[in-house]
């Protein structure tokens, strides 16, 4: 009885409270001075500026959520861009200022969160504490209340992503990936020169820039450059474009002179060509006609047989003798006391000798 009556007490005095506390916000929330605060912040020019910005804001964010259309201009190889396309060019051109801003603030705090925020240990602490507690508590409940606490709270049907969902996201990841691949493509094969020569010097300003900046940095440098690029060119678009033409200008007008000035020496260096060939073309007829003139009378040239030769003879070919291959008749009579006629031959005036030709 005494327990009931405690208890009573214990709740008349929690509702004395409650009811205190309620009466005293309501006689706050309706005091003059909090009325005319809460009429200025909803009604004054704060709150509409406020709700301006909200609405302005909120379309501008539906206008770069509907740009991911694919674009009409196609690749130079004829073959359709992606959506992507759209979506980025909206992006970075400033059509819709306010979620460029926001998209830019949102890349500068993740660019600072991963350089001075753990994510990392602060993931595996969130993984570790929620598992811990529902341990603990379901390993509590089936001690004490022969019922896990945790089981109690799971539901009937463990959530599940829509496979509608699921391809669009593959999808989107699809074209986000196509995006980077046809970009590079078309700056490697110099589809756009602008571009082409803007990723060279971007690649060569990393490359000094990487031996001396983080990679946090350097991240942060190329984020700022590609949003505050265009939008630095769009405020001073007239400024720009005349250096610009002032630039190309000059740069035609030095292309011209060195044009002319390579086609005149090209042109002297193909005249004393021409003289050289001619001068080389003449002497060598010249030359060339001196030496038919020797070929056209030829020197005789004999050689006499060697005396005493012995006369070669070919099978089939007859021999030829003269006169002087035979010995002369004796004339006179022959002497006495020669035995034979070769003796007597010897003793004659010829003395077996040839008679020499008169």
């Amino acid at each position: 009885m005494e327990s009931n009556t405690t208890n009573g007490n214990v709740q008349s005095a929690k509702d004395s409270i409650y009811n205190n506390a309620q009466s005293a916000a309501g006689t706050v929330q309706n005091h003059p001075a909090t009325q005319n605060v809460k009429d200025a912040l909803s009604n004054g020019p704060v709150a509409d500026k406020a709700r301006e910005q909200h609405a302005k804001t909120t379309s501008e964010m539906s206008n770069l959520a509907n740009s991911r259309t694919t674009p009409d201009q196609a690749a130079a190889t004829g073959q359709p861009l992606t959506h992507y396309h759209s979506f980025f060019y909206n992006l970075l051109s400033w059509e819709n200022p306010r979620a460029t801003t926001m998209s830019f603030i949102f890349t500068i705090l993740f660019i600072f969160a991963t350089r001075y925020l753990p994510v990392l240990p602060w993931t595996f602490k969130a993984f570790y504490t929620i598992t811990g507690v529902t341990a603990a508590a379901e390993i509590a409940g089936k001690l004490v209340l022969s019922q896990g606490l945790t089981s109690s709270f799971r539901p009937k049907k463990y959530y599940t992503i829509p496979r509608e969902a699921l391809e669009s996201s593959l999808e989107d990841v699809e074209q986000l990936i196509n995006f980077f691949v046809i970009e590079f493509q078309r700056v490697i094969f110099a589809e756009n020169i602008t571009s082409t020569v803007a990723a060279f010097t971007a690649a060569v300003l990393s490359y000094w820039l990487i031996k001396v900046v983080p990679l946090w940095g350097l991240s942060l440098i190329g984020v700022s450059s590609l949003y505050l690029g265009p939008l630095i060119y769009m405020t001073n678009k007239e400024l720009i474009d005349e250096h610009l033409s002032n630039a190309h200008h000059v740069v035609n007008q030095q292309a011209s002179q060195v044009r002319d000035l390579a086609g005149h020496h090209t042109a002297r260096a193909n005249e004393t060509f021409k003289q050289y060939a001619g001068d080389y073309s003449a002497k060598a007829q010249e030359y060339i006609g001196s030496a038919r003139g020797r070929s056209s009378s030829p020197e005789v040239v004999t050689s006499k047989p060697k005396d005493n030769a012995p006369i070669k003879s070919e099978p089939g070919d007859e021999p030829k003798y003269g006169a002087s291959d035979f010995p002369h008749a004796p004339r006179q009579e022959p002497s006495s006391g020669i035995a034979s006629h070769q003796e007597q031959y010897e003793k004659s005036q010829f003395g077996g000798q040839a008679e020499p030709a008169s």
